[in-house]
């Protein structure tokens, strides 16, 4: 049942976990490609249609990037659900390298909850407007994005090594 269990919580990881990362990395530098509403030389047919050309195509990229982070998120509840199971199977719960695995999963998942997933519902609603975003904005959303990969590839780096384990490396 264990390595039946491990299996589905890797699985979960990276099935749920993975797209997230990608996704969220993708988005601010996406932002920053769509331009601004007023498009330069002024009015006109053409200008709409240069507008409305870049609307469909980069917002929905970005919007679309935003909906991969959201259901993936949602889906990514799996991973510490399993892992728990996991643990509990292997009768590991109270071991150091789990409970400072706990601990990241629960920062990575506070960050991309109250920092990225907002940041990124605030820009794609200025982006929908067609106005421009700063690249300030996106700036920061890239550091909150980079710190949540970074405590997963953390994570993931303990679950694996397991210091203090009887079967780490």
């Amino acid at each position: 049942m264990t390595k039946f269990l491990l299996s589905l919580h890797v699985l979960a990881a990276i099935v749920a976990v993975g797209p997230v990362t990608v996704a969220a990395s993708m988005f601010p530098a996406a932002a920053r490609r769509v331009p601004a509403a007023a498009p330069v030389g002024g009015g006109g047919e053409g200008a709409d249609a240069a507008w409305a050309g870049a609307d469909t195509g980069d917002v929905r990229t970005v919007r679309l990037l935003h909906r991969i982070c959201r259901v993936y998120a949602g889906l990514g509840i799996a991973v510490p659900v399993l892992g728990f199971a996991t643990a509990a199977s292997m009768g590991v719960l109270g071991d150091a390298w789990l409970i400072a695995s706990v601990t990241l999963t629960a920062v990575a998942a506070g960050l991309l909850a109250a920092f990225v997933l907002p940041r990124q519902e605030e820009l794609l609603e200025q982006l929908a407007d067609g106005q421009p975003v700063e690249r300030a904005r996106t700036v920061r959303l890239a550091m909150f994005t980079g710190l949540f990969n970074l405590l997963w590839a953390t994570v993931t780096i303990l679950m694996i090594v397991r210091p203090g384990s009887t079967t780490g490396a």
